[in-house]
Parts: structure tokens; sequence; C-alpha cells
């Protein structure tokens, strides 16, 4: 077999193989940085500049959920101390989605909380790392908005 023959079949076989699903990653670098917050924390509420959006579908990877996002995290959040309750939430302009993994690898996402912002309140919050993903539900992307952590009524 000549190697151009060669050549055209692996191309084939390759051009046949099923593409590769990106999902969420925990363990992606954030885009946006990180924070360490601890249970009573001054400047209640907290709000970030970060944009909404991305291109991986999040329906196909978790069950119950809608909307896009970025591989990677947009924010960590290292949470420390007692709380009755916390709140992360998403202010845009955008149809907005939130999705959010737990210490303990729960996901929680949101959808429409107050009009089209999404918001997640856990009740007494584990203490250690949260990735937290700031997507669109639409594919939209680079849509200007806020993050916000609070432990007050949102």
């Amino acid at each position: 077999m000549n190697q151009y023959l060669m050549v055209g079949l692996v191309g084939a076989v390759l051009g046949l193989s099923a593409p590769v699903m990106a999902c969420p990653d925990w363990q992606g670098q954030p885009h946006f940085g990180q924070i360490d917050l601890q249970a009573g924390f001054q400047n209640d509420p907290l709000r970030y500049n970060v944009t909404a959006g991305g291109t991986t579908d999040v329906s196909r990877c978790i069950n119950g959920t809608a909307g896009f996002v970025t591989n990677r995290p947009d924010f960590d959040m290292y949470w420390s101390g007692q709380s009755a309750q916390l709140t992360i939430a998403v202010e845009s302009n955008a149809d907005a989605v939130l999705l959010v993994n737990d210490p303990n690898g729960n996901w929680f996402y949101s959808d429409d909380y107050r009009g089209s912002n999404p918001a997640i309140i856990i009740s007494n919050p584990a203490e250690g790392l949260y990735d937290i993903w700031i997507g669109s539900y639409d594919g939209s992307r680079r849509n200007p908005a806020y993050l916000v952590f609070t432990e007050y009524q949102y």
C-alpha cells in the first residue's frame, strides 16, 4: 500500500470517530480568580466583575441543567467557618445560569432565581473549595455580570 493511500485511510478512520465531549472541569484554573471567605465576612454582599457565557453545553454533562459554560471554573471560593446560609448569585442583563461544585463533590445549578438572574442558597455551607461557573442560557458569550456572595437574605 503506498504512503498516500495509508494517510487517506487513517484520516478517514479518524474522521469517523466521535468527538470528545467537554464538560465542566472542577480542577481547572479559574478564569477570574479566587477568594478566601470566612463566615461573618465584612462588606457583605461582595460583588466581583465577571463575564457570563461559554461554549460547553452543560445539559450533556449534568442532568437537570441547561445553558452553556466554560470548561474551567470562572471563580474559586474557599469557605471556612460556620454559617446558617451562603448565597452565590449572578447579576447580568444576559439570561445567565449558575453552576457550583461544592467541597463534597455535589453539583448545584440555578437559572432564573430573580428574573433571568440565577442564585444558589446553600444551607450550613461545608468548609472547603467551591468551584463556580457563570454561563448563559442561550450560549452567548462575553456578557458583563457580577458574581455576588452574601450571608444575608437575597
